[in-house]
């Protein structure tokens, strides 16, 4: 792929992409973001929920179970991305890199086999340093934290902290259990569950990766 034009695009623009896992029961509100892509499976299930395919940008895959009717209709939007060596979701969002976007959210990342899950947190964890990824499921958001996180109106939520395979230090401030500069390990002791009492939350930790989830309601 050549080196993309410039847009002009601003880097605290946000981009919206649709991958291949459970789809979104109800679709995103699309205001707000600056491009709108999909890989190629996940453009069969926004088909069938009726997506209006003139907001979306391009749609990124190998297209082999496409119809010769699709490719007439949406040919321009077709980025064809044969590498069996990387998921369409890396390909998707190698393609958002370079058209300049930093922030990215992300549906139909969970669900489903949970190889994919795993596979897509892993393509997460590769970009970023250079990608702001959140994923949005039925339950909850979820993303690789910064060293310093703080989240507004969190007050019932669910909270789980997952490390990455480690975050050393972790301190928590409004959670019902909070941590005081203590380790999490995922082959020994990890922070899922947890839930906030205070509207506000704040997540610090020294080093490693921090996978953080917030539910959507309480859900003890």
């Amino acid at each position: 792929m050549g080196k993309p034009k410039n847009t002009g695009i601003q880097m605290t623009d946000k981009a919206l992409l649709f991958i291949n896992g459970i789809p979104p029961k109800y679709l995103p509100q699309t205001e707000g973001y600056s491009l709108i892509a999909c890989s190629d499976g996940a453009f069969h299930y926004l088909k069938e929920m009726d997506f209006p395919f003139e907001k979306l940008d391009f749609i990124s895959g190998d297209f082999d179970s496409h119809s010769g009717k699709d490719e007439q209709i949406y040919n321009d939007k077709f980025i064809y991305t044969p590498d069996q060596d990387r998921t369409d979701f890396e390909k998707s969002l190698e393609i958002i890199k370079e058209k300049g976007f930093k922030t990215i959210d992300v549906y139909g990342g969970s669900g489903g086999e949970m190889d994919h899950f795993l596979g897509n947190l892993t393509v997460a964890f590769l970009f970023k340093d250079d990608l702001k990824i959140t994923f949005f499921d039925e339950y909850s958001t979820y993303f690789f934290a910064p060293k310093k996180l703080v989240l507004e109106n969190s007050k019932n939520c669910m909270i789980s902290l997952y490390p990455y395979p480690v975050a050393e230090k972790v301190i928590t401030k409004g959670l019902n259990w909070p941590l005081n500069k203590e380790n999490l390990d995922i082959t020994s002791r990890i922070g899922t569950r947890n839930f906030a009492k205070d509207d506000q939350v704040t997540i610090e930790f020294e080093s490693g990766n921090l996978v953080v989830f917030v539910g959507k309601t309480d859900q003890r």
